[in-house]
């Protein structure tokens, strides 16, 4: 893009103050800033102030398959889930683009560290779980690992400081998320400094499309890969590339599967598996009415009690064939760290504009078939969303070592 065409375009929006001080700009600042423009979503950026939840169709039940079932049938699962591993056909995708600003730390999320006695960090916790699927398939599983400009060139050093904490360094790889601009209570671009928009990853909804812009799909063919588990960094004690999930999801058909437990209670906050107009999707629980929440089937169950834990797994030629649709976009209220007109760096206490996200739990709602598997709860679902209270630090470490985990 041309200075002239960001002009044009930053007139006809009326977002010239973009433009200040452009002449003062190295020419590596003039074009980082005209690279930002010309990447700019208008469409997205007109949502600013519309924070409704995005509008869902008519929602129904969606089964999940118990954990009864899973048990019932679980040789039967594990080995077609142990035989894909085996023939290279499966992948993992590990969402690592937050920093552990709740946690007190200005560090990549995944670079806690969860020990006590001794040094055990989040990212060390998850590649452990990962080699003991590969430690029993006898065969190592490409692990793709998405950051955020925030935080990419940390998360690098750290895995390559720690050796990759065993893990063969030429299976793992590396890409950015995308990144979407910030804008004030007017809609208004902000500034992080001079001549670079604020900007922010733009959700784990983009997870794909980040991947497949950064030339790893190209990896992920050559390697043969069929499905990819994606999976996030703050729960410490899930299953990644689980054979036994991986078996199910196959075998029932589907086009992707979900881990999901069951609700601690009605009010829990967390997404729930669904039907949406039909199709598989998720519903948030402030989405659901309380009539819905507290629903129970004849058993005596929640009919809205499958709470997924984003770990997902999708078949790769699924996810080629909806990249290119167009998800909603979240638009959520954030404290932004910008620059005023006059050169001041402004770290807000309160909430001051809008980030735009997209999320992984929507394109559950563009595959044909979603496999919902029950885990236990205590087995696997630890997140660490905070320091102290619930999904927090303290119970993370309760029931790692309530399962084995010596910290």
């Amino acid at each position: 893009m041309t200075r002239e065409e960001a002009v044009a375009i930053l007139t006809e929006k009326h977002q010239m103050h973009v433009m200040e001080g452009f002449d003062a700009l190295t020419k590596q600042q003039q074009e980082g800033l005209l690279k930002q423009v010309e990447a700019l979503d208008w469409d997205v950026i007109a949502l600013a102030g519309q924070t409704e939840p995005v509008a869902k169709g008519a929602i129904t039940p969606l089964e999940s398959l118990t954990l009864e079932e899973i048990a019932s049938r679980y040789e039967e699962y594990h080995k077609e889930g142990l035989r894909a591993i085996q023939d290279h056909k499966i992948g993992a995708v590990l969402l690592a683009g937050g920093m552990g600003t709740r946690l007190g730390s200005d560090r990549p999320k995944g670079e806690l560290n969860v020990g006590l006695t001794k040094d055990r960090y989040i990212f060390q916790c998850l590649i452990e779980n990962l080699m003991e699927v590969t430690k029993e398939a006898a065969c190592f599983i490409p692990l793709y690992i998405m950051t955020s400009e925030k935080n990419d060139a940390d998360t690098r050093a750290f895995f390559a400081d720690h050796n990759y904490f065993g893990y063969p360094a030429e299976y793992v790889k590396f890409f950015v998320q995308d990144m979407a601009a910030a804008v004030d209570y007017e809609g208004k671009l902000l500034m992080e400094d001079h001549g670079r928009l604020a900007t922010s990853p733009n959700g784990n909804g983009g997870w794909f499309s980040s991947l497949a812009r950064a030339g790893l799909l190209e990896d992920v063919h050559a390697r043969g890969v069929e499905w990819l588990n994606i999976f996030a960094v703050d729960n410490v004690l899930q299953k990644i590339c689980d054979p036994t999930f991986l078996g199910a999801t196959i075998l029932h058909g589907g086009d992707c599967g979900s881990k999901v437990v069951s609700k601690a209670n009605p009010q829990e906050k967390v997404g729930v598996m669904c039907r949406e107009d039909g199709k598989p999707s998720i519903v948030e629980y402030y989405e659901l009415s309380d009539e819905m929440a507290n629903e129970r089937d004849a058993k005596g169950n929640l009919v809205y009690g499958s709470g997924v834990i984003l770990n997902y797994l999708f078949r790769v030629e699924r996810l080629e064939a909806i990249m290119n649709e167009k998800m909603p976009t979240h638009v959520v209220e954030k404290k932004i760290n910008y620059m005023t007109a006059d050169g001041r760096y402004v770290k807000p206490e309160e909430p001051n504009g809008y980030k735009f996200e997209s999320l992984a739990v929507d394109m559950i709602r563009l595959m044909e078939h979603c496999v919902p598997f029950e885990v236990v709860r205590e087995k696997e679902f630890a997140p660490i969303k905070n320091l102290h209270g619930v999904d927090s630090l303290d119970s993370a470490r309760e029931l790692l070592q309530q399962n084995g985990v010596e910290l």
